[in-house]
């Protein structure tokens, strides 16, 4: 299933929280998370890095096997797994083959895939001195902010205030019950 197609996925429903470097993305994520696993709620988070993956030290076998040439290094323990996958020059597959490879979940939250078309709450700081992007992207249903709303707003969207992170987690539970 495509991103644009809508639910139905195992992996449940699909937000985006967007933004730029420093707005507290994370912050908030690591709070809504804390809160909904702790309600019962399985939640999956896929975050993307511009930057080189490093889960183990270089002289740990599973570098060592995938340096020398392993498509895929399952690392187990008791505790987790992770699965390390070389691209070797490939293309970065798309959000959906990494939705596709998530375990069942109520809801993913996907952060740093800024203009996936995919519905997305936007953590907006104007202090950060970056515009906002909500304007110009019409997947955004939701902004956090640090300000109030401004009285121009040009169409329907949840506007929460980013200091208040329980108000966000309960519009979030909102959209969830409204969405099963």
């Amino acid at each position: 299933m495509s991103l644009t197609e809508g639910g139905g996925r195992a992996c449940g429903e699909v937000l985006g929280v967007v933004g730029w470097s420093g707005s507290g993305k994370t912050t908030l994520l690591e709070y809504l998370v804390g809160q909904l696993a702790a309600e019962g709620l399985r939640v999956n988070v896929i975050k993307h890095s511009h930057h080189d993956i490093v889960l183990e030290p270089p002289h740990k076998d599973s570098a060592r096997l995938r340096v020398a040439g392993a498509g895929e290094v399952l690392i187990a323990s008791p505790y987790r797994f992770a699965i390390q996958h070389e691209l070797r020059g490939a293309p970065e597959p798309s959000l959906d083959a990494y939705l596709a490879r998530l375990a069942p979940a109520d809801l993913t939250l996907v952060e740093g895939y800024k203009w996936a078309p995919i519905p997305k709450l936007e953590v907006f700081r104007p202090e950060l001195g970056r515009t906002a992007l909500y304007p110009d992207d019409a997947h955004v249903v939701a902004v956090a902010s640090s300000v109030p709303a401004p009285a121009d707003l040009a169409r329907e969207l949840a506007w929460l205030d980013l200091d208040q992170p329980a108000a966000i987690l309960r519009w979030l539970k909102r959209r969830l019950a409204a969405a099963s």
